[in-house]
């Protein structure tokens, strides 16, 4: 038999159900702050991720299915969607028109990596992204809706991690005396620490190695090094999170682990998922559009792992209730009963039944499994009378009504 590839994962029943709640969820939650859902290709240009996230960082450099195509381009299943999503948005020129733009999508996203708990090769975003603002209000804004949006999933025991990266200039010293504190310790870090320490030593602090983080302890902080501002900018965000009533905690060690972060960084961590605890992350990222097209537009977003949320929302608000009807027949009214189920399906009510149909309490039985809320009953009584027998399963409760006043209760 074949299997399913590693790090893949089939889904249906409550993983489906969980799935569309979520992004159900994320639709009412980000329209009501003016976002419109857009969908963008899993295929894109590799050079696309390259200049983007970063050649030197893990993702790219590690984990990216990359291929050539029947036309020898070099392609890439798109392994996070903010890339995609600033492509189109300079694709279209919204940039030269009307460059406001908040938009939000959801879908499947690829990285080659050790499965684990909660991820896996094919895994699943939500995400929200804006364009043409930069406000500091508008960084606590979005990090209001990200809370809002796990609290209606019922997601508790969540704390958000704030931090700056400020400025290309800002981070220019910072990184020289980071890796000159990094050169005097270099033989006590993990293997992937020395390997930043050379490619992208901020990366290094956010090591989950025990070691590194004993070893990064009275490490530089980036914050001392902020242009003023930077750091009005980030104190003014900080305000405004308090006036939201968003409790926060600073992490000076947050660098978020793609190179076109800018400015403010954020992660809101769950305590309920051990050491990889991010549920939703994101921040700003000012110079992504500049690197990508030259075009100097601000914008601010962030996407959440939509396998680790299922593991950690409110399963009573996705229970499997069935909302339609239980139709039981014999064979003797069968006739009878599809011209009732056609009816039913007109008015738009979900009705289930067997194909095969049994014996009356075998019947009954299946509509008590499937939680039913009704069930009609077609004897040949009925089938003689023109009627249906209505029983409320949880009552018991049961009456002979026409079709029409049956579809009238029942809807």
């Amino acid at each position: 038999m074949i299997s399913v590839l590693k790090g893949m994962k089939d889904r249906h029943s409550d993983d489906v159900r969980k799935y569309d709640f979520i992004v159900d969820t994320a639709k009412k939650v980000f329209s009501k702050y003016g976002f419109e859902r857009i969908i963008t290709p899993i295929l894109e240009e590799t050079e696309l991720f390259r200049r983007s996230v970063g050649d030197e960082t893990d993702v790219v450099s590690k984990e990216m299915y990359e291929f050539k195509d029947k036309g020898n381009r070099s392609v890439s299943m798109r392994p996070e969607g903010t890339a995609g999503v600033v492509r189109a948005y300079l694709e279209a020129g919204l940039h030269k028109s009307d460059p406001i733009v908040k938009w939000f999508y959801n879908g499947p996203m690829y990285r080659y990596e050790a499965p684990q708990k909660g991820r896996y090769r094919e895994f699943h975003q939500v995400g929200a992204e804006i364009f043409g603002i930069r406000s500091p209000y508008l960084d606590a804004e979005i990090i209001r809706m990200g809370c809002e949006f796990l609290e209606k999933l019922g997601i508790t025991g969540l704390t958000v991690e704030i931090n700056s990266l400020g400025n290309i200039e800002s981070r220019k010293k910072y990184i020289e005396d980071l890796k000159a504190f990094m050169a005097e310790r270099l033989d006590k870090l993990s293997e992937d620490s020395k390997k930043r320490y050379e490619k992208n030593p901020l990366r290094a602090l956010d090591s989950k190695d025990k070691g590194d983080q004993e070893q990064f302890k009275d490490a530089p902080k980036l914050y001392d090094y902020l242009d003023e501002e930077s750091k009005k900018y980030f104190e003014d965000t900080k305000k405004y999170l308090e006036l939201l009533n968003i409790k926060y905690v600073e992490n000076s060690k947050l660098v978020r682990g793609l190179d076109y972060y800018s400015d403010t960084v954020f992660e809101i961590k769950s305590d309920k998922l051990g050491a990889q605890a991010t549920v939703l992350a994101g921040g700003r990222y000012d110079r992504l559009l500049e690197i990508l097209d030259n075009v100097k537009i601000p914008a601010i977003g962030f996407a959440a792992g939509m396998e680790r949320i299922a593991m950690l929302m409110d399963e009573k608000l996705v229970e499997n209730k069935e909302n339609g009807v239980y139709v039981v027949y014999f064979d003797d009214t069968k006739e009878y009963f599809i011209k009732t189920l056609e009816e039913l399906r007109k008015n738009d009510i979900k009705a289930s039944f067997d194909y095969n149909p049994k014996s009356f309490g075998a019947q009954m039985k299946k509509a008590n499994k499937i939680n039913a809320e009704y069930v009609l009953i077609l004897g040949e009584d009925e089938q003689k009378e023109n009627v249906v027998t209505l029983k409320k399963f949880s009552t018991g409760e049961q009456e002979k009504y026409s079709l029409d006043e049956v579809i009238e209760i029942v809807k």
